[in-house]
């Protein structure tokens, strides 16, 4: 068992923007401390042998100008990487394109300052509806299983994530996480009851649990335990994901047919073995 309360705690959450080439885009920014130090915690994130161990196998061309691909999830281009201080990728799914970057820090009192940026275009219907925590919640359970793996007790292996985004804790896990982000929304100048909304829809999406307003989206019933294997990375993109398309065909509007919005896509850190 975890502390849910400490490791929701544990993470600050931003919400802003950024003005493109191609337009404004959401930024969404997570920082974590991690007790180990900033060497460990960067061969971590980029070691392909390390990464399942807390996440997913990663593989391709694990260099600067190299495409990698995380298992069932995205790939993109590595595009940049300052060992162990940061490194950052494209992140594409679904033919989406945004960007993720790592920063890595010292701590004041020991251990590891993570800052973990992804900055993306989401049409305003869909930020409107799910609001930040569709992805932030993502990275959050990715942030999770890193705590874990370097130390953090309780924290489910990889091979318990399905059992564990179903039960109560895992629940509870994701429901405080989405309450976390709507605060950061309305920090950054959200409207406090459209935020609420957006996060309970958010919350109710990772839990499989019916949001309380009829008009939001309603969760997967015939495909809900291929959407809950990982209480992450499920929004962002504009298709329907490979769980769904099996038992229902993807088709261009709002909902796919297992009643999932057509934007949701499982994120997932880039994380691969990047020698520069």
């Amino acid at each position: 068992m975890i502390d849910v309360k400490e490791h929701i705690s544990a993470v600050r959450r931003e919400v802003g923007t950024r003005t493109l080439a191609a337009g404004e885009a959401r930024v969404v920014t997570l920082t974590r401390t991690f007790d180990a130090p900033v060497d460990d915690v960067f061969d971590a994130c980029t070691n392909s042998e390390r990464i399942p161990r807390w996440f997913a196998p990663v593989t391709g061309d694990l260099r600067v100008g190299g495409r990698y691909q995380v298992q069932g999830n995205a790939g993109g281009l590595i595009e940049r990487c300052d060992p162990p201080r940061s490194f950052a990728a494209t992140w594409e799914f679904g033919g989406d394109v945004s960007t993720i970057e790592v920063r890595l820090d010292p701590a004041p009192a020991g251990g590891t300052v993570l800052t973990l940026e992804h900055v993306g275009h989401v049409d305003d219907e869909f930020w409107d509806r799910f609001g930040p925590g569709a992805v932030g919640l993502g990275w959050e359970g990715a942030l999770l299983g890193l705590a874990g793996y370097l130390g953090s007790p309780g924290v489910p292996k990889p091979a318990d994530s399905e059992a564990w985004a179903v039960s109560d804790e895992g629940r509870a896990f994701m429901v405080r996480s989405a309450e976390a982000w709507c605060d950061a929304h309305v920090v950054a100048g959200a409207d406090p009851q459209a935020a609420r909304a957006s996060a309970a829809r958010t919350a109710a999406f990772y839990t499989g649990v019916e949001p309380a307003d009829e008009g939001a989206e309603a969760p997967c019933t015939e495909h809900a335990d291929a959407h809950r294997l990982r209480p992450c990375f499920r929004l962002w993109n504009r298709q329907c994901r490979p769980s769904c398309r099996r038992g229902a065909p993807r088709v261009r509007r709002d909902r796919c047919r297992c009643g999932l919005p057509r934007s949701h896509r499982r994120l997932a850190m880039p994380a691969n073995r990047v020698p520069c």
